[in-house]
């Protein structure tokens, strides 16, 4: 854990900008173009896929995803995007929390960025998890939040992007779901995603190549990995013969 700068462009127009920033990681990701994925800890199947599929593409066309490493939506927003990704810690960076993340956290660490506010054995509070929120929602150029409830912390967030002017975009869902990002539409607070690769292309073109490809599963990835990159695609792959998944592995065919 090292101190860097907390005077990050992205910030300015924070009432309370943080003073002080401390990060784990590949600091060159704060200089990328980034979008942040926030929501439910408890996410629908649909919501998982679809926030795995969002997350994926917005690292293939070269934006970094920013999320706050909780469990449900942050989680499966960073995972879909790694080693393109930023967790804003409602910790230190010395205490891995939530404990459910663990693994996913310390590979945050390794390959994307992780970055705090606070010191050294620093615990995560209620109230740092809302402070925590305005670091996340600040440093993308839109807001997606892809499940909320109504009366959650998803919508501080919701509410900190219209403070700050930012648009936020969300995902379809039937009636009776996801009432806090139905709200948002009602109030015509949001916009509607209607198709996933539509909506990432406007942010601009996959700049990856297929030699990614092969490089991804020449390491050999555990099917949980390859899922979180593909979804259900990478069983396409299989039937095509371009990979094989023997023993929760999958090989380069």
């Amino acid at each position: 854990m090292r101190e860097i700068s907390a005077k990050h462009p992205a910030f300015i127009p924070l009432k309370k900008p943080p003073k002080t920033l401390y990060a784990l990681g590949d600091e060159r990701l704060l200089e990328t173009k980034m979008i942040s994925i926030v929501g439910t800890r408890r996410p629908m199947r649909y919501t998982k896929e679809a926030t795995q599929q969002l997350s994926y593409a917005f690292s293939q066309i070269g934006y970094t995803v920013v999320s706050g490493a909780a469990m449900g939506v942050d989680a499966i927003a960073h995972l879909g995007a790694l080693p393109n990704t930023i967790a804003v810690m409602a910790n230190s960076l010395d205490i891995c929390y939530p404990k459910i993340n663990q693994t996913l956290i310390t590979q945050i660490y390794q390959e994307g960025l992780a970055i705090s506010e606070y010191s050294e054995n620093t615990k995560a509070t209620k109230y740092s998890f809302v402070i925590r929120n305005r670091l996340v929602v600040a440093l993308g150029e839109v807001l997606v939040i892809t499940e909320a409830d109504e009366n959650s912390g998803t919508m501080r967030s919701a509410e900190i992007a219209k403070a700050l002017g930012k648009e936020i975009y969300v995902l379809p869902h039937r009636l009776g779901e996801s009432r806090g990002t139905q709200k948002l539409l009602e109030e015509g607070s949001a916009k509607l995603i209607t198709d996933i690769d539509h909506f990432v292309s406007q942010f601009g073109t996959p700049v990856t190549k297929e030699d990614d490809f092969s490089t991804f599963f020449k390491q050999i990835p555990s099917l949980d990995e390859a899922l979180a990159k593909f979804g259900d695609t990478l069983y396409e792959y299989e039937l095509e013969g371009r990979v094989e998944i023997k023993n929760l592995k999958v090989y380069l065919c």
